[in-house]
Order: C-alpha cells, then structure tokens, then sequence
C-alpha cells in the first residue's frame, strides 16, 4: 500500500526512529500506526513515543479542585493557533469552562457541553459563539476528573500541560506539588502495575523476549530476561514507582509515604498535555 510522508513524519515524531525505517515499519504494518511502533520497539529502534495524553493543535490546558480539594477537573480547550492560545481572553475562557465543571460536576464531557453558561446559553453553544469571534475552530479536546480524600491540581507554566494527583488523606502542599509535577515531568501511563492492562502487558513481555534473542541470549533465557525488563519498564511508567525527581534514590511512593507520617499513598492521577 501507499505510505504518505505525512504518515511517516508523524511515526518519526513519536517514536524517534529515522525515517526509512518508520517508512519500512508502515508498509509493512499496512498502514497500520500502533503496529508500526510495535514494529519498531521489536527491532530495537529508539522509541519516544508520546503515551495516552497526545493532543494535537494549540490551547490552554487549565486544571482545579472543588473547595474542599475531593474532585479535580482538566480541561483542555483546543484551538488552531498558537496567537490565540496566548490570548488572556481565551485563557480565561476556558478557565470560565473548568469553574462551571468543577461546580456542576459534570460527569463527562457531553454533560459539560450541556451546563448553562453566564451568557444565557450553554457551554457548547457558547464555544460555538467563540469560534464566530475568532475565527478558529474551538473544541474541548479533553475533560478528566480525578476523586480522592485529598486531589492536588497542578497547571504547568504556558498553560500546555496541567496534572491531578488524589491521596488516601490530606498532604501538605510541597508534598503535593512534588506529585504533581512529577506527574508532570515523567509522564507516567498508568499508577501502578495493576493498572495496566494485561495485552499492554503482554506486548511488553513479547517486546523484551524477542529483543533478548535478537542480542543473541538463549531462547530458554530468554523469557527471564523480558520478565526482568519489564519489572525496569514498571519503574519507569507507574507513578508510584518511578525515581523521585528530587531524589532518584526513593520511588514517589516512599517519597510520600515518609513525607505523610507513613500511612499516605497516591491514589489516582491524571495528565493531559497538548503535545
């Protein structure tokens, strides 16, 4: 089949790889992108890819926690050019948007289009009205809610990437923007390992098997060796247990659960980013 350079510029981005072989990993996946990234992976090509929270186009990424700090909300309102996102007007738009689904709670993002806006309409069709304004086409992109005794919001600088961390309890605010920009920072897929799923699970076993065979290791080695890869690649993808980033001597568990007296745990996250 015919392979785009379009297509092939967008493997190259996410996973690093260069581009014949990003071309070579599409024909031969037949166009299709998730098989082309395994593909790669199984040749032992640099990968990068973007997990989960890819976004495309410009906006603001705003996040914020009800009063009593239980429920957070991400909002990611998406526009077309970066001249608009930077406009103080549309950050407050959306800014308006994340108050009124903090406030309604809002189960997802169709009842948020429904909650009535000050202008006397509702939340969709006052998108609308903005887009008539300025001229770009608008559109939540994502809306995220994460629950806990004790949720932290944190929004990066530049309005491009906000987080959601909820504790068994309260936190104090170091600890919590600690998480929080660590969530950030390390973009981590999932928690813990029982948050994964188990086909996800499975590839990665697939993956670090057949990268031992092609290193030359036995094949009865070899499932040992992938077992052991992937207890690494759980360090680096869970929250939990990824290296503190101010200390990479401690996992962000242990980090909390001395910082909170040794009975606090991260219970839930979120991260939404537009790259």
């Amino acid at each position: 089949m015919s392979i785009t350079a379009a297509e092939v510029n967008k493997l190259r981005k996410q996973t690093g790889a260069g581009m014949m072989d990003c071309k070579k990993a599409l024909t031969e996946a037949e166009g299709d992108f998730d098989k082309a990234i395994e593909i790669l992976r199984k040749k032992g090509q640099k990968i990068a890819a973007k997990r989960g929270d890819n976004e495309i186009g410009e906006g603001a990424v705003l996040a914020s926690t009800n009063e009593n700090a239980t429920r957070g909300c991400i909002i990611s309102l998406n526009c077309e050019t970066d001249f608009v996102a930077k406009n103080s007007d549309y950050v407050s738009f959306t800014q308006s948007i994340l108050d009124i689904a903090v406030s309604s709670n809002a189960a997802d993002k169709d009842a948020l289009l429904a909650q009535p806006y000050p202008t006397g309409v509702t939340v969709g069709e006052e998108i609308t009205n903005q887009m008539g304004r300025l001229g770009e086409r608008i559109e939540i992109s994502r809306y995220e809610q994460v629950t806990g005794e004790a949720v932290v919001a944190y929004i990066h600088p530049g309005n491009r990437l906000s987080t959601l961390v909820a504790f068994n309890g309260a936190v104090d605010a170091q600890t919590g923007k600690d998480v929080a920009m660590q969530a950030a920072a390390m973009s981590p897929i999932a928690l813990d390992e029982s948050s994964i799923d188990q086909v996800t699970i499975d590839k990665e076993l697939e993956i670090g098997k057949e990268l031992a065979i092609k290193e030359g290791k036995p094949a009865e080695m070899a499932e040992n060796i992938a077992k052991g890869r992937l207890k690494k690649w759980f360090r680096e993808v869970t929250l939990v247990h990824q290296a503190f980033i101010k200390n990479n001597k401690q996992s962000v568990a242990d980090y909390v659960k001395e910082a909170g007296g040794g009975d606090r745990a991260i219970t839930g996250f979120s991260r939404v980013s537009l790259d």
